[in-house]
């Protein structure tokens, strides 16, 4: 799935508006390992992430606070009273009044135990409305806001350092020191130093481009180049979401931007590659077993249809056309009977003889007042219909069928397969 991120970039404070920050820090991956575009612009010239592309707003680890809370019972992600809880918790904590500030909770809260303590992201509420606002109005909605670095479980090489900003102002991020230790912001100086976690010979110090040779004489160690673009892509990566509370994207619109990443990652990623062939494959080969199988039953369909044909024209030489095999058949064996002398039976005495002899489940002396026979059909009249039923089935027992109409008892041949 294509994914544009976009890293908010850094205010004076809570107040400051986007437009004083100039442009945004970008980075366009068409499947979220690779990237195909990178750069920074304003808002109206950041490139689209494509129709089922997903746009992912990174906020910089300057501008968050990490503070850790256990939330009462029947309090948690949803409730009506998540920031009002919040607010007083945290009251105490912060240096900012908390009403300016915006709270997000760790991603598996509701997995968490009751009572057990969170992370609570915060982050200045006004600087990330007014980001939001902005780059909507420039037709680039954020699906996520996602922290560029958040706590998580440690590293297995130990603590991690990435040197940020400009060799003026240079920060160090620290982070993977633990799941229960917040991500800490630094700035680059021979005082703040001290206050790093001890270094491994494994540890891992990345640099961005700008400030390489400042963190390499701060350190006194060799870094690892490491671009802007790198770390959105991997913020992008987190579980996290800072769009809660008053940012949370609609249950909708956020299954439907599922749906659509999922359906693009299907059709393009990488990764579902052999599954694509796969269906492929089975597409294939069903429509190949298709086609077979009709093959064959037309083979055999038409076998039949020989077969009965050749039936007729052996049977009866003198059919040279086979228009309806089953319908000349029986018109050559009726005239055979009749020219033999033979009586069908549709002729009316094997009829008759079957209607007399269905007539004795009737009541004595009962017969009927009328008698014709025309077309192969025997029809009676003048008989009692409460007593139909007794005779059709004496009639049914001799291979033949009756039917009422109106005050009319028919009786006809029973039709050959």
């Amino acid at each position: 799935m294509s994914t544009l991120l976009i890293s908010l970039p850094l205010a004076a404070g809570p107040d400051t508006a986007p437009s004083a920050a100039g442009s945004y820090s970008y980075a366009l991956s068409p499947d979220g390992v690779a990237i195909s575009q990178q750069g920074s612009t304003t808002a109206g010239l950041l490139p689209q992430p494509g129709r089922a592309g997903e746009v992912v707003a990174v906020v910089p680890a300057a501008l968050l606070s990490w503070q850790r809370v256990s939330l009462p019972q029947g309090v948690g992600p949803g409730s009506p009273r998540l920031r009002a809880v919040l607010e007083g918790l945290l009251e105490e904590r912060l240096l900012d009044d908390p009403a300016q500030l915006h709270f997000a909770l760790q991603p598996d809260t509701r997995a968490t135990g009751q009572g057990e303590p969170i992370w609570v992201a915060c982050c200045p509420r006004q600087w990330l409305r007014e980001h939001l606002q902005v780059l909507e109005a420039a037709g680039r909605a954020v699906a996520r806001v996602v922290p560029s670095h958040a706590p998580g479980e440690p590293s297995p090489d130990g603590a991690q350092i990435l040197v940020t900003g400009s060799p003026e102002l240079a920060q160090a991020v620290v982070y993977g020191t633990g799941s229960a230790d917040a991500v800490l912001v630094l700035p680059v100086s021979r005082e703040s130093a001290a206050l790093l976690p001890p270094l491994g010979p494994d540890s891992i110090v990345h640099a961005e481009p700008a400030v390489v040779s400042t963190a390499e004489h701060w350190l006194q160690r060799p870094v690892q180049l490491y671009s802007p673009a790198q770390t959105m892509r991997d913020a992008a990566r987190s579980d996290w979401d800072l769009a809660q509370l008053e940012f949370a994207n609609s249950g909708r619109n956020r299954l439907q931007r599922r749906l659509g990443s999922g359906l693009n990652d299907v059709l393009h990623a990488p990764a579902w590659r052999p599954a694509r062939w796969a269906v492929l494959a089975l597409v294939v080969l069903s429509l190949v077993g298709a086609n077979i199988w009709a093959w064959q039953e037309r083979q055999q369909l038409q076998a039949k249809a020989a077969l009965v044909r050749s039936t007729l024209t052996q049977a009866f030489p003198n059919v040279q056309v086979v228009v309806d095999a089953p319908v000349q058949m029986a018109r050559e064996v009726a005239n055979l009977r009749q020219a033999s002398g033979g009586l069908s039976p549709s002729d009316a005495e094997p009829l008759l003889a079957a209607a007399g002899q269905a007539l004795s489940s009737l009541p004595t002396g009962t017969v009927p007042s009328t008698v014709e026979y025309s077309g192969g059909e025997l029809r009676l009249r003048g008989l009692p219909t409460d007593r139909f039923d007794a005779f059709r089935q004496k009639l049914q027992a001799q291979g033949l069928q009756a039917q009422m109409q109106n005050d009319q008892w028919v009786i006809r041949a029973q039709a050959q397969p």
